[in-house]
């Protein structure tokens, strides 16, 4: 991986610039290179050396200065980082400082980041489902946005191909609302877990619980090893980096690979402010940068601009590429770019104890749980009469350790002696579910605030609306009568609304969505602009619905059927 060197314009070009270092990013590096062109990586943050710079990576509780505790000083710099579950104590530094990185917010909402090359797939969930037909033709279906301009028969040998290459486990179930996949093989429930999925079979011929698809390698294929990855150890460290290269990130897997092809120029700190346009040839020429130590600004050039920068990283260059032909951002001809944010909304489900099963216990930390797949409003079924669209669960069961003496009262020898054996079972189980598209949930820049780098900040203006409200009712209902009916004790319904408002599950989408019509969308069903056609967008802005399933496969496969579209359009002298 070469970095840049020299100012003028012939060493500043490239076939192709990818903005982006993150999951989708990682995978247009790859694919691009791989087909031969020479790209340029443009990544805003710090430079991450895949195993060198996971410096929690082997941290027992112990070797924690505080115990895993978030320091009040780092706290003050992270009101908004530090409270995702995957912020911890030994991967702060994966985190952006939200002092240095302001947002505007009309509305709460948590813009959880990571600025470093990787972004976000050093610390994501690993959560990896397809979506459905049933998926892309909701909107369609139900009049709330515009109709998708691909189907799953479009993508399904993309995602042949990229879990292929990530290496997901899972099992196969054969259900409609969620297509099988390529696996390894999968992870096992433990003891309360099948029984509760076989309760949940006995009592409901619509509903399963199943173990979670996830990415990763339980049974590493030859490429996989030659990248340097190996098997899952089971250690469930995985938001501090992991060094067996065994959970799917760009470090581990996309951009060793393009870089094995001799194409790639990594190019870190060099924040993209916005894209040119050639006004002669209606075409993107290029990007213009600001080096984020310097405050230089610099400009690259390429035949093909892939945009991955994030949902809101997108959102932000494009409204901020203005010009005489854009006066409203690059490409905004119909008005919808920064409209249409998503989120899935969580954090809304039930808990519950279960007695039994006492004699048996599980072996390691395994890094998944379990998931039930949609099982409301499916085609040709039953409609809730309060809402449209579904939801999904995911949890896991487990043993209460010794940490549970933190809580209980006695000392001494008999405390020990009881702490020395695990603890009670219980689960929890959790609601993953869909947002509709709404024109007013939108992004804007607040060109009046600028931030270190002179560039305006972002405004967010989101809400949850009735039907994700009504949505969340049914499912502390769905989830306490299945807890109920496997056996549970202490059932718990619980909604924490109020602390994860939209963002905050980290699945923004929308912003630059995909459609059928240019008047009414920014990208065709290539995620090619329908302004630019050398520009593409396939992060999670190109997203014209939410559905209910983790969305990061599905970037993928749409990344890496774009850039075959896009080489495809360049050999042919289209682009």
């Amino acid at each position: 991986m070469s970095n840049i060197n020299g100012k003028a314009q012939q060493s500043r070009t490239y076939d192709a610039i990818v903005v982006g270092s993150g999951i989708s990013g990682g995978w247009a590096a790859k694919e691009l290179t791989e087909k031969g062109l020479k790209v340029l990586l443009l990544e805003r943050g710090r430079n991450v050396e895949h195993i060198k710079d996971y410096t929690g990576m082997n941290n027992n509780p112990w070797d924690r200065k505080y115990r895993g505790k978030i320091h009040p000083d780092v706290a003050k710099r992270h009101p908004i980082q530090s409270q995702c579950y995957a912020f911890l104590e030994d991967n702060t530094d994966f985190w952006v400082d939200d002092i240095d990185h302001p947002y505007e917010e009309e509305k709460s909402f948590n813009w959880l980041r990571g600025y470093q090359l990787g972004g976000r797939s050093l610390m994501w969930h690993r959560q990896t489902y397809r979506w459905s037909e049933m998926d892309f033709e909701s909107n369609v279906r139900d009049g709330h946005g515009v109709d998708w301009p691909i189907r799953y028969k479009d993508l399904a040998r993309w995602y042949d191909h990229v879990e292929t290459f990530a290496g997901i486990t899972g099992s196969k179930e054969n259900l409609a609302q969620l297509p099988d996949g390529i696996f390894q093989p999968p992870n096992e429930m433990n003891c309360v877990e099948q029984h509760t999925s076989e309760k949940i079979k006995e009592n409901w011929d619509d509903r399963r619980m199943i173990i979670s698809r996830a990415a990763h390698l339980t049974q590493p294929t030859a490429v996989q090893l030659a990248l340097g990855r190996g098997k899952c150890q089971n250690r469930n460290r995985c938001h501090n980096g992991c060094p067996y290269g065994a959970y799917f990130s760009s470090n581990s897997a996309t951009l060793p690979a393009a870089a094995q092809t001799g194409n790639l120029t990594i190019r870190t700190d060099a924040i993209v402010s916005e894209v040119i346009f050639d006004h002669e040839k209606q075409r993107a020429k290029g990007v213009r940068i600001i080096d984020r130590h310097s405050n230089q600004t610099e400009e690259y050039f390429a035949k093909v601009i892939f945009l991955n920068a994030s949902t809101l990283g997108t959102a932000s260059i494009l409204l901020n590429s203005v010009s005489d032909r854009f006066p409203n951002g690059f490409g905004n001809d119909s008005g919808v770019i920064g409209h249409y944010l998503m989120d899935h909304h969580y954090e809304v489900g039930a808990t519950g104890k279960y007695d039994g099963f006492n004699d048996r216990y599980y072996k390691g930390r395994r890094p998944n749980g379990i998931y039930v797949p949609r099982f409301r409003n499916l085609p040709g079924k039953d409609q809730h009469q309060n809402f449209v669209r579904g939801y999904g669960f995911q949890g896991s069961c487990s043993r209460s350790g010794w940490g549970r003496g933190m809580w209980k009262p006695g000392m001494g020898k008999a405390l020990k002696d009881e702490l020395m054996h695990p603890g009670e079972w219980s689960i929890w189980l959790g609601g993953w579910g869909e947002m509709l598209p709404h024109y007013e949930n939108k992004v804007s820049l607040n060109t009046n605030k600028i931030d270190q780098w002179g560039l305006p900040i972002l405004k967010v203006d989101c809400e949850f609306k009735e039907n994700e409200l009504a949505m969340r009712e049914d499912i502390m209902l769905t989830s306490h009568e299945m807890l109920e009916a496997t056996g549970y004790q202490d059932i718990t319904p619980f909604d924490d609304l109020a602390t994860t408002p939209p963002g905050h599950c980290i699945h923004e989408m929308g912003t630059c969505r995909m459609g059928k019509d240019p008047k009414t969308s920014a990208l065709n069903k290539w995620n090619q602009m329908w302004a630019a056609p050398n520009v593409f967008v396939t992060d999670g802005a190109c997203m014209t619905s939410s559905a209910c399933q983790n969305p990061s496969l599905t970037y993928m496969a749409l990344t890496a059927r774009a850039t075959d579209y896009a080489v495809r359009e360049l050999k042919r002298g289209d682009l």
